[in-house]
């Protein structure tokens, strides 16, 4: 169990999020809709195998770069992140782009173009949680970014702040280490998740959130499991270390309400008893999470088609759901 111990850069990420996006509360129409980078690559300099010395050189320190995803494979990844100041304030950048290199610093790879998504959610759908989390702010960047083989990669960011394109802070990564969490593609794990009926009526025993996601604590998550499309998510709004969870669980209740037609939702929380003392529950371990919150939206066969770690928004939730209806 001891595989939940956060990363740091994880506990930064949630306490920006919460003190400094520099967002609105627009209601409704600030709720789902991606906002995307206008930036492209001819915006920011090619990577071209170079050394971070030689591509960074005449460009100045800025923002923190702080991921919200730790978990690497080979191929294709979501990668989340924020940019933030040393006062942990969200920096205001027009656009930004991830590069990779090697821990020594040759091997720079890059652009790959970021975009801004928000983790806000229509009002009617807001917990008490997640009006704090982000009474400040509500959005993430998201790039794709790729790797080739496995072993460790130093990841960073160029942001263009004032006009002016900054660099990051780096940030090394372990690409495809074993074990881990299912995949895209793989079989997921037979688990019981308790329900309402476990409880006597007693919600409060299965989420944190305020108030309890009722229709999402009504389904063992074994008894529909290779039956029929099921999105389960680990996380526990009023416990978590990142304090992105009460957002995220927000988020699926939206989407489960408006777009979840055909498919049954599950939030599983993540402490016994919900008290941090007394570790984690036995899903948490059986599923193999390394940080929390984790959502997987799972096929009728019973395989993972897409899995989100960290932040995500209403509509990238909401296009992985249309996989499997």
């Amino acid at each position: 169990m001891s595989r939940l111990a956060l990363l740091a850069s994880l506990l930064i990420f949630g306490a920006l999020v919460v003190t400094g996006c520099g967002g609105s509360d627009d209601g409704d129409s600030a709720a789902t809709s991606a906002q995307t980078a206008t930036a492209e690559p001819a915006d920011f300099p090619e990577g071209n195998g170079q050394t971070l010395e030689t591509f960074a050189a005449d460009l100045p320190e800025g923002p923190v770069f702080a991921p919200s995803t730790s978990v690497m494979r080979v191929g294709d990844n979501r990668v989340g992140f924020a940019l933030f100041d040393v006062a942990r304030k969200q920096v205001d950048a027009t656009s930004a782009a991830v590069y990779t290199a090697r821990p020594n610093g040759t091997d720079v790879q890059g652009p790959f173009i970021a975009r801004q998504e928000s983790i806000n959610v229509k009002p009617q759908y807001r917990s008490a949680q997640a009006a704090a989390d982000l009474a400040e702010g509500d959005k993430i960047w998201v790039a794709t970014v790729p790797f080739d083989k496995r072993g460790s990669r130093t990841m960073f960011a160029l942001a263009e702040v004032d006009g002016e394109l900054q660099q990051t802070s780096p940030f090394e990564f372990k690409v495809g280490t074993k074990g881990g969490p299912p995949d895209v593609g793989e079989k997921a794990i037979d688990i019981n998740t308790q329900t309402e009926a476990d409880v006597g009526g007693d919600l409060e025993q299965l989420s944190t959130r305020v108030p309890p996601p009722k229709e999402m604590l009504q389904t063992n998550f074994s008894d529909v499991l290779g039956k029929e499309p099921v999105v389960l998510q680990f996380a526990t709004p009023a416990l978590c270390q990142t304090r992105v969870c009460g957002p995220v669980v927000d988020i699926a209740e939206q989407v489960r309400a408006e777009n979840g037609d055909g498919v049954t939702f599950i939030q599983q929380e993540i402490y016994n008893d919900n008290d941090v003392n007394k570790g984690f529950r036995p899903q948490v371990g059986a599923w193999g999470l390394p940080t929390e919150p984790w959502i997987f939206v799972i096929d009728r066969n019973g395989k993972v088609v897409e899995r989100f770690e960290g932040a995500f928004s209403a509509e990238e939730l909401t296009e992985a759901v249309k996989k499997v209806q």
